[in-house]
This record gives structure tokens, sequence and C-alpha cells, in this order.
């Protein structure tokens, strides 16, 4: 027999998986908290997001392009470091 699974067995093994993990116990408690708040906020993903603990009011690509382009830059650093150190060791052996 194949290892074929129904659409219901997945989405069960899923929901354990959720459970298990915490996941639905931590959005019960998100979801409960703003229900709960006296008055709603604007932007509910947001204050779902602050409830959850990630930041808001973040530009995550920006943040990605920046920490690409401050990798070549210390990879282009390390290479100029090694570079100039060859360069004193080559320096260090004239002396000699």
């Amino acid at each position: 027999m194949s290892n074929y699974q129904t659409p219901d067995s997945k989405k069960e093994e899923f929901r354990k998986y959720l459970e298990k993990s915490g996941v639905i116990d931590a959005l019960t408690k998100v979801l409960v908290g703003l229900y709960e708040e006296p008055e709603r906020p604007p932007n509910a993903v947001d204050y779902i997001k602050r409830y959850m603990g990630a930041p808001t009011g973040v530009d995550v690509e920006a943040m990605r392009s920046e920490n690409e382009q401050l990798r070549k830059e210390r990879e282009e650093l390390r290479a100029t470091v090694e570079e100039l150190n060859a360069r004193i060791k080559e320096g260090d052996g004239d002396d000699a």
C-alpha cells in the first residue's frame, strides 16, 4: 500500500503538531487578549505582532539588503587584511 493520507488525516496531523508545539495556546491567548481590549486597536495585525513579541514598523527587506551589503563589505575587509598581512610577511622576509 502507498503512504497516501486523506486530506482530513493531514489536517488532523497538522492540528496535533500545532497543539504539541504550543501554537494553538499562544494564538488563543493573543486572540483572548484582543477580545478583552476595552478599545479595539486600529490595526489588529500589529496588535498581534506586538503581543507575540515581533517588532513592528520594521522594513524587513531593507534590513536584509543592508545585511547583505554588510556581509560583502566584511568579506572585502577580510580580503584586504589578508593581503596586508601577506605584504607584511613579505617585507619581514626581505629585511632578514
